[in-house]
C-alpha cells in the first residue's frame, strides 16, 4: 500500500505504530492524494510555515469541513463545560455537549477524534460501519493502522508531524475494503483541533468521483473512431516503458515499434466518403490488435496498438527479443490488412508501409525512437509501398548528411567554400586540349571535399542551383578568358559548363550568360553549355526558346550523357545543338581483354553509327570516359572528333590545364 501526503519523509529513526490484524485485511491499497489523470495540475499546497486560518474567520468557513466544525465545537464544549461557574453555565455546557457529540455521531462523514499520540478517542456512527465494527471497539485502537497510514515513510511522516502540532493539516488518498467485500476508495484527512489537544479523523468515501475521472481519463486517452489507445496514451506508455527499462527492473531491455501508414487511405474517403473510412479504420485497427495478440506480445513483455491520427498507427512492443521479433509482426501485419475488407457491401482491398524500429531502451528517448520510426516508414513509402522496412543507421546517416548539406549549401556560396577543377577534351585526331569542361567541388568544413554528384541533386531540388550555377558560369568565363590572354599564341580553349533544367526555367539563363560573357569580355564561341540528354529531348516553350537564342549568340549548345536517356533522334534535327556527348557506358564497351578479343562489339557499332549521324547533321562528337589507349584509338578510327577521360587527365585546378595548353600548345 502507499500514499502520498503533503508532507516530506520521514526523519532518522522514526518508528511506526504497529497495524492491528483485525483491520488490515480492509486495506486493499493505496494510491495518491490525487487520482493519476489531475496529477499533472496538482493543486497548490500551502507552505508549512503558513498558519490555518483562525477559526470563524471567512477563509475558515469557506475552507473547513464539517467534521472540523464539529470537532471544534465538540472541544469548545468540553472546555466550557470544565471552566463553567455556576450551575447555569455547566448546564448550558452539558446541554451544547449532549448536542455536539448527537451531530458527531449521526453524521454521514466518518469521522474520530485521536490524541497526540494518535489513538481513538472516539469515533462516530459513520466510521464504525466503514471498518465494518462498533464505535466502542475503536476506542483506543491505533488510527494509523485503521487505515495504514504508517504504509510509506512519507505518509507516515506528514501523519506525525499532524499529531506533534508541527503541521496544520494532512491528507492522502486510501483504497479501503469494505465489510460487505466490495473496494471503496476514500479520501483521509488529519487536522488538529483548535484550541485543544485532540486530532480529528475524518474519511470522505470519492468512489464515485474516482470512477467520473476514471472515464474521463478513458475517454480523453483513446480514439474514439477505433477505441484503440489515442497518441497521448501511447506516448505516456512508450515514456514509461523507456524509465522502467532505465532502471533495470528485469526483462531484454529493447523495445521495438511498428509504425505504419495505409495506403492510398486519402483516396477511399475522397470516392467513398468519410463515415466508410471511419468504418475502414476501425477495421484495420480490429486486425492490427488481432495480429499483436495472436503472436504473444503480452508473454514476453507487453504491447500497445494505438492509432496516432488519421490513417498511421503504432504497434508498441515492450521488452522486446530483437529484430526478428519485429519482422515477424510486421509480416503479420501486411498479410492480415492484404485481405479484403467488406464494410456494410462494400469490398474494399489496401495496403500498409510499415517502418520497423527494434534498439535498445538504454539511451534511448522517446523523440528519436519515433523520428526513426517516422524515417523508416518514409523510406517504405519511397520504396513502392505495401512492404515493410527494417531502420538502416547508415541509410539514417546519409539522410541526415543530405539535410545538413541541404541546410548549408546556400550560404556556402556567399562564404566561397566551392571551388572550381577542370577536365581537358582531348582531340582524338592531334592530341592537343582543344577545351575543359568546369567541374564544381564542395570544400564543406565537416565533409571535406565533395564532389558534385554529392550535392548537385539537392541544389537542383531546392532551387539553390540557380545561385550557384551562376557562380560556376562566371567563374570559369573569367578562368577562360584568363587562359585566353595567357596564352595568346596558341588557339584558345573552350570552356563546357553544365546547365541544370531548372536554372532554364527558373531564372534567365540568356540574360545572365549575355552579362557574364560581356563582363569577362570572353568570345561567345568559347563557351559551351552542357545539357542532359533528358532535358533537352522534351524542351520546348522556354527552354527551347532559350536554346536557340544562346545558341544565336554563338554560345555551343551539347547535350550530355548522349544514348541514356530518350535518344529521339528526330529532335537533333529542330535542336539547336552543336555537340553530342556520347555516355561513357558505351565506350566501356570498348575496353578489349588480353587476347585482343572485344567482348562487345554491339556497342562499338552503335557508336560508330552515332558518330556518322552526327556528322551528317554537322555535330562534333566528344567521347566520355575514355581510359585506354585502345579504347582512344578506336574511337579515333570511327570518328570520333575529342575525348575525355583519366587516359589523359582527370579534373585538375586550373594551373595544371595552363601547363597543358603552354607552350605550343602541348600534347597530352
Amino acid at each position: 500500500m502507499s500514499g502520498t501526503s503533503e508532507g516530506a519523509g520521514p526523519g532518522p529513526g522514526t518508528v511506526r505504530p504497529p497495524v492491528t490484524e483485525r483491520h488490515t485485511d480492509r486495506i486493499a491499497g493505496a494510491v495518491t492524494e490525487r487520482p493519476p489523470e489531475r496529477a499533472e495540475n496538482p493543486p497548490p499546497e500551502r507552505p508549512p510555515d503558513q498558519a490555518e486560518p483562525a477559526p470563524g474567520s471567512p477563509a475558515r468557513q469557506r475552507g473547513g469541513s464539517l467534521a472540523e466544525r464539529a470537532a471544534e465545537l465538540l472541544a469548545e464544549a468540553r472546555a466550557q463545560q470544565a471552566a463553567g461557574d455556576g450551575p447555569h453555565a455547566a448546564g448550558r455546557g452539558a446541554s451544547e455537549l449532549r448536542d455536539y457529540q448527537a451531530a458527531f455521531n449521526a453524521a454521514h462523514l466518518a469521522m474520530a477524534v485521536l490524541n497526540r499520540e494518535g489513538a481513538v478517542v472516539a469515533a462516530n456512527t459513520a466510521l464504525a460501519d466503514l471498518l465494518g465494527t462498533d464505535p466502542a471497539a475503536l476506542r483506543e485502537q491505533e488510527a494509523a493502522g485503521l487505515v495504514d497510514l504508517a504504509a510509506d515513510n512519507r505518509t507516515w511522516h506528514a501523519y506525525r508531524e499532524v499529531l506533534r502540532g508541527a503541521r496544520t493539516r494532512f491528507r492522502c488518498t486510501r483504497r479501503l475494503k469494505h465489510p460487505d467485500g466490495h473496494s471503496l476508495w476514500a479520501e483521509v484527512t488529519v487536522a488538529p483541533v483548535p484550541g485543544g489537544s485532540s486530532v480529528l479523523l475524518s474519511i470522505a468515501d470519492i468512489s464515485d468521483r474516482r470512477e467520473l475521472q476514471a472515464r474521463l481519463r478513458h475517454l480523453q486517452m483513446h480514439d474514439p473512431v477505433t477505441r484503440l489507445p489515442n497518441r497521448t496514451l501511447f506516448f505516456e506508455r512508450l515514456n514509461s516503458a523507456l524509465e522502467t527499462s532505465a532502471y533495470g527492473h528485469g526483462g531484454t531491455g529493447r523495445i521495438g515499434i511498428c509504425y505504419l501508414d495505409l495506403d492510398g487511405f486519402k483516396a477511399v474517403n475522397d470516392t467513398l466518403g468519410h463515415r466508410v473510412g471511419d468504418r475502414l479504420l476501425s477495421a484495420v485497427a480490429a486486425r492490427l490488435t488481432e495480429c499483436a495478440d495472436q503472436l504473444g506480445y503480452a508473454r514476453s513483455g507487453g504491447h500497445l496498438v494505438a492509432r496516432l491520427g488519421g490513417d498511421e498507427f503504432a504497434v508498441l512492443v515492450e521488452d522486446s527479443t530483437g529484430t526478428e521479433q519485429l519482422a515477424e509482426l510486421a509480416r503479420s501485419v501486411l498479410e492480415a490488412l492484404q485481405q479484403p475488407f467488406d464494410l456494410a457491401g462494400q469490398r474494399l482491398s489496401v495496403s500498409a508501409s510499415i517502418g520497423v524500429v527494434e534498439r535498445a531502451s538504454a539511451g534511448t528517448t522517446a523523440t528519436g525512437l519515433m523520428q526513426a520510426a517516422d524515417t523508416t516508414l518514409y523510406w517504405a513509402k519511397a520504396d513502392g509501398k505495401a512492404r515493410w522496412t527494417l531502420f538502416d543507421p547508415e541509410r539514417n546517416a546519409h539522410r541526415m548528411t543530405r539535410q545538413a548539406l541541404s541546410s548549408s549549401l546556400r550560404p556556402a556560396v556567399d562564404r566561397g567554400e566551392f571551388v572550381l577543377e577542370y577536365q581537358p577534351l582531348v582531340g582524338m585526331a592531334d592530341q592537343v586540349v582543344h577545351g575543359v569542361e568546369a567541374l564544381v567541388r564542395w570544400n564543406h568544413p565537416q565533409f571535406g571535399t565533395l564532389p558534385p554528384n554529392r550535392f548537385i541533386g539537392i541544389a537542383e531540388e531546392d532551387g539553390s542551383v540557380v545561385q550557384l550555377g551562376r557562380w560556376v558560369l562566371r567563374t570559369a568565363c573569367r578562368q577562360a578568358r584568363r587562359w585566353q590572354i595567357e596564352h595568346p599564341d596558341v588557339p584558345p580553349v573552350f570552356v563546357s559548363v553544365n546547365v541544370a533544367v531548372r536554372q532554364v526555367w527558373d531564372s534567365d539563363l540568356v540574360a545572365d550568360v549575355a552579362e557574364i560573357l560581356a563582363e569577362t569580355q570572353l568570345p561567345p564561341h568559347l563557351l559551351q553549355l552542357e545539357l542532359t540528354e533528358s532535358a533537352v529531348m522534351g524542351s520546348a516553350g522556354r527552354p527551347l526558346q532559350a536554346l536557340q537564342a544562346l545558341s544565336d549568340m554563338g554560345v555551343r549548345i551539347a547535350i550530355d550523357d548522349f544514348g541514356t536517356g530518350y535518344s529521339n533522334l528526330a529532335y537533333l534535327s529542330r535542336l539547336p545543338v552543336s555537340v553530342l556527348k556520347l555516355d561513357g557506358s558505351f565506350v566501356r564497351g570498348f575496353q578489349y581483354d588480353e587476347g585482343g578479343a572485344h567482348p562487345n562489339p554491339a556497342d562499338e557499332t552503335i557508336v560508330e553509327a552515332l558518330v556518322q549521324l552526327a556528322h551528317r547533321l554537322g555535330l562534333t562528337v566528344t567521347a566520355e570516359c575514355v581510359e585506354t589507349a585502345e579504347q582512344a584509338a578506336r574511337l579515333g578510327r570511327i570518328g570520333c572528333d575529342t575525348g575525355q577521360g583519366w587516359l589523359y587527365s582527370r579534373a585538375v585546378p586550373p594551373d595544371r590545364i595552363s601547363q597543358m595548353i603552354a607552350p605550343s600548345p602541348q600534347k597530352v
